[in-house]
């Protein structure tokens, strides 16, 4: 089995992050900052603090910020950082379609720029690559960002319950995934859509269920969630 530090973990950063801040953006969602360094340095220092030491930012919309970043960043003496410039419009499943020259036939970690969690991370390889799947991905079960009513079928108010867990999983975001993926992948499909629908119909993914901290940074508001957080000490996502 390969250990984390040998492990590739490849973060796709090539969105434009429209729901954050517009159409007008000046700034590559992966650069949002929390706590005063971009959010991207976040993800990569979760997966640092689990052991990985070998790290590519698949870059598009202004990915010449990322790239940049990955030359010059505040990052740990024994990481290696590098960008790959994946195009500006191209689906992730393109983008991610783009690593096999570079990481060959390698068992791989796949994340979100944007996604921030307290999960184990090298549990979670070490779980994949016993497992036989093609791709395992972790699985959450977020917030939901309003309260829900109970009704009664008469139509009467039982209760409320104010921004409850949500009772189904979502896709997490943090993915192990080997070689087998890439034959399932079309450059011009989005990752998220039938090249993991057909993997999951053969049999070939399996879920990693996470009940601790994550979130997803799409508006202001989860920008602010997460900044306070770190401000306050209490970011349940630094493990270093």
């Amino acid at each position: 089995m390969a250990a984390p530090s040998d492990t590739p973990v490849a973060i796709l950063c090539g969105g434009r992050g429209t729901r954050l801040h517009g159409d007008g953006a000046v700034l590559a969602k992966p650069m949002v900052e929390i706590g005063g360094t971009p959010i991207v340095w976040h993800v990569v220092m979760s997966y640092y603090a689990a052991g990985f030491r070998r790290f590519i930012l698949l870059t598009g919309f202004l990915g010449d910020q990322v790239a940049a970043l990955a030359e010059d960043g505040p990052w740990p003496g024994d990481a290696s950082v590098q960008a790959v410039d994946t195009g500006v419009d191209t689906p992730t499943g393109g983008r991610v379609a783009a690593l096999e020259q570079i990481i060959a036939d390698e068992t791989f970690c796949l994340t979100y720029a944007d996604g921030l969690t307290d999960a184990d991370l090298g549990a979670l390889l070490a779980e994949h690559e016993s497992s036989g799947a093609v791709v395992t991905l972790t699985v959450v079960r977020p917030r939901l960002p309003f309260g829900i009513v109970d009704v009664a079928t008469d139509g009467l108010v039982r209760g409320f319950s104010e921004k409850p867990q949500a009772s189904e999983w979502v896709n997490g975001g943090f993915m192990c995934a080997g070689p087998g993926l890439f034959e399932a992948l079309d450059r011009n499909e989005p990752l998220e859509g039938r090249p993991l629908e057909e993997l999951a119909a053969e049999g070939r993914v399996r879920a990693s269920r996470h009940d601790g901290f994550w979130a997803c940074m799409d508006t202001h508001k989860e920008a602010s969630m997460l900044n306070g957080l770190w401000e306050s000490g209490e970011a349940p996502w630094r493990r270093w």
